[in-house]
């Protein structure tokens, strides 16, 4: 018994769809550390323990969350690098970046416009929403799951501005700490590191 030839036609689209994945993942900035965001969501759920006992103080309060920030700011830069080597200079990687760094300085700047207004209610869902931007827009030019993360801290931050301001801790801790360890969990799953 003589086996068949492999027909060209299906050999084309096995080289087909090699390619697209390919392209796909060279237009992509893949180095979102998993791993580390894991750890953020982390040092995120200490972070809000330790700022509930300073709910009364708005002062206080966020200086633990700005605390947080820089922590998460040198883990996460830490990681990337780790992961992703000659990567982080790329095409890709700038686009990342762009998209990333925009929204959150959006945000810092927002924060002391809110805080000179006496508006520190406010502080919280912006952060979530802004964050979530940030992730979001950036999530484009990265791994599929990146950008629903985003939404996911955009919906959390809606929802609390609609919610009394003492639970908003509790939306603190379930965003940048919840969040951030069930998506880093998934990407280091799924993407690796």
């Amino acid at each position: 018994m003589r086996d068949e030839p492999a027909r060209i036609g299906d050999h084309a689209l096995d080289n087909l769809r090699y390619i697209r994945r390919t392209m796909e993942r060279a237009g992509s900035f893949t180095s979102i550390p998993g791993w580390g965001g894991f750890i953020i969501g982390i040092t995120a759920v200490v972070a809000a323990a330790i700022a509930q006992s300073f709910i009364g103080q708005p002062r206080l309060w966020i200086g633990v969350w700005l605390v947080e920030a820089a922590v998460a700011a040198v883990i996460g830069g830490v990681t990337m690098w780790r992961k992703g080597g000659s990567e982080l200079s790329s095409a890709a990687a700038r686009r990342f970046y762009v998209s990333y760094f925009a929204p959150l300085v959006s945000g810092a700047i927002l924060t002391v416009i809110l805080w000179r207004a006496s508006l520190v209610a406010v502080i919280p869902a912006t952060w979530l929403l802004l964050y979530g931007t940030a992730v979001a827009t950036a999530g484009a030019f990265s791994v599929r799951v990146v950008p629903l993360m985003g939404v996911c801290f955009m919906v959390l931050g809606t929802v609390a501005l609609f919610t009394p301001f003492r639970w908003w801790p509790w939306f603190m801790a379930v965003g940048f700490g919840g969040l951030n360890i069930a998506f880093g969990f998934i990407i280091a799953r799924r993407y690796g590191g």
